[in-house]
């Protein structure tokens, strides 16, 4: 069954064998559709008034006889989202499950608390120092080969978990989680990659928060199953062991079945481009790219560099506050253990919805720094909220103001990726994503020992007024983005037809 929707001008939709959509009659030689020539600064361009030279010079000059692909949705990009974010889930569902049953494993494996924290720490130890070697294979080798990687180390640790379950085996548990760490590192950076590749204009910023949204859900059931599978029986090891073993071959066996999917679902890009934008980049000779350039032109990109500095700022306060919402509820609230845990399961779910509802904005407005800086803003209103209600002592409130601090701070991340993809154009959506997780993840090592200090020494007022102070720094530097939204002006030339796969 076609499509609903009209495609301008007189061209007809076309279907190929694999079930892909031809969206509209074909481009002239500047990259526009007949009559439909982008505006210097027009609002359908979407960007500043000098950004469209620069955006036009990367199409085929008038007379040129470049011929450019046809542009088309295929069917397969949703089965690549979906598998890409249950692989991501179970990831972020191995990352929390130690943290979350932390007395269990401290008792099993006869280890300090400091040890079992080293189990969950280490997937930010390990992001930094491995993020440019893997945005240089994805760049260099392609989504297909990072996409098995990622889903096939966190295979490899789920499965060398399960040979961990011994008293005795602490350090095989460790190297485990150490793989499903660095798997970690192939995956974060994906999301504005595979939205790129596989969807059109009009889904792309949607796409982003359906990837991301993945990663949020996996620690979602990580609050929630881990200790209804392994609870706390401190008086039988054996059943205790037994009840890991089941947690542990469970994420295994998902792990595997996923891994089998990525390499039957995953292509390194569909057989048409979906976007114009892409149709762009697929021009461009492979031999003329260079990653160190690329790293270079980020760097210069002063756009980019205050959007890198701010989103580390925003998402690593997000960290600390995440990390240490256990040690400032119970500093107020005595014995509250397991509505701490509710309270960070709140944000997590609070903080998915905010994700969905700031990507489908952005696919129907196209503002990305106004809805970055409006989020940017209400998140510190919110941190601010959240800091001066903490010590009133009514819960309901707390998880009234932590709900809403996730919504924005969690809806935040989609918008960081997409805004730094915009920006950036043509430069690689994953080494643009890679540096900005990079950056979250020292923001939020350096935020988390800050706060925590603060939190010991004084209150944890103390420490979320520190957060305040920084996050409000972050609003100054998003203010300061230049919005020169150099893939949509690209796109801007087809953005009147409606893409829409057949059904």
């Amino acid at each position: 069954m076609a499509g609903d929707g009209a495609v301008a001008g007189d061209g007809a939709e076309e279907e190929d064998e694999e079930g892909e959509m031809l969206a509209g009659p074909p481009l002239q030689p500047n990259g526009f559709l007949p009559g439909k020539e982008a505006e210097r600064g027009s609002h359908a361009a979407g960007a500043d008034a000098g950004a469209l030279p620069e955006a036009q010079a990367m199409l085929p000059s008038p007379g040129s006889g470049v011929a450019r692909a046809p542009i088309r949705l295929s069917r397969r990009r949703l089965a690549v989202l979906a598998v890409f974010s249950l692989y991501s889930l179970v990831n972020a569902f191995q990352w929390i499950q130690y943290s979350i049953l932390s007395s269990v494993f401290a008792h099993f494996y006869r280890a300090s608390y400091s040890r079992v924290d080293w189990l969950s720490m280490v997937y930010m130890v390990a992001y930094v120092p491995l993020i440019l070697p893997a945005t240089w294979l994805l760049d260099t080798r392609g989504l297909r080969l990072t996409a098995l990687l990622g889903s096939g180390l966190n295979c490899l640790g789920a499965w060398l978990k399960c040979a961990s379950v011994r008293q005795d085996l602490y350090p095989l548990t460790l190297l485990a989680q150490t793989v499903c760490a660095v798997a970690q590192v192939f995956i974060l950076g994906l999301p504005s990659r595979i939205a790129a590749v596989w969807f059109g204009p009009k889904e792309v910023s949607t796409a982003c928060a359906v990837a991301v949204l993945g990663n949020q859900l996996g620690t979602a059931i990580g609050f929630l199953l881990p200790p209804v599978l392994v609870p706390n029986t401190v008086d039988d090891i054996d059943l205790m062991g037994h009840n890991i073993s089941i947690m542990f071959y469970g994420t295994a066996a998902v792990s595997t079945v996923l891994f089998l999917l990525t390499g039957f679902v995953f292509d390194e890009k569909p057989k048409f481009p979906p976007s114009q934008a892409q149709a762009v980049l697929q021009d461009i000779p492979p031999e003329d790219y260079s990653y160190k350039q690329s790293i270079i032109n980020l760097f210069r990109n002063i756009p980019f560099v205050l959007l890198l500095i701010s989103y580390g700022m925003m998402t690593g306060a997000f960290y600390s506050v995440s990390t240490l919402l256990n040690q400032m509820i119970v500093t107020y609230y005595m014995g509250e253990e397991v509505n701490a845990g509710r309270i960070g399961l709140t944000l997590v779910v609070a903080g998915m919805v905010g994700s969905i509802i700031c990507g489908l904005w952005l696919d129907y407005t196209k503002t990305y720094k106004q809805t970055t800086l409006i989020v940017y803003i209400l998140s510190f209103v919110g941190m601010t909220i959240f800091t001066f209600t903490l010590d009133i002592g009514n819960l309901v409130i707390v998880f009234v103001t932590g709900g809403v601090l996730g919504f924005f701070m969690t809806g935040y991340l989609p918008l960081g990726f997409e805004f730094a993809v915009e920006i950036t154009y043509p430069e690689s959506e994953g080494t643009s994503s890679g540096l900005l997780n990079a950056s979250a993840q020292i923001f939020g090592i350096l935020f988390t020992l800050v706060q925590g200090k603060l939190i010991t020494v004084y209150d944890p007022r103390a420490g979320n007024l520190f957060l305040c102070a920084w996050m409000f720094v972050g609003i100054i530097l998003t203010a300061l983005i230049k919005s020169d939204l150099r893939r949509h002006t690209v796109n801007s030339g087809i953005l009147i037809t409606d893409l829409k796969a057949f059904s």
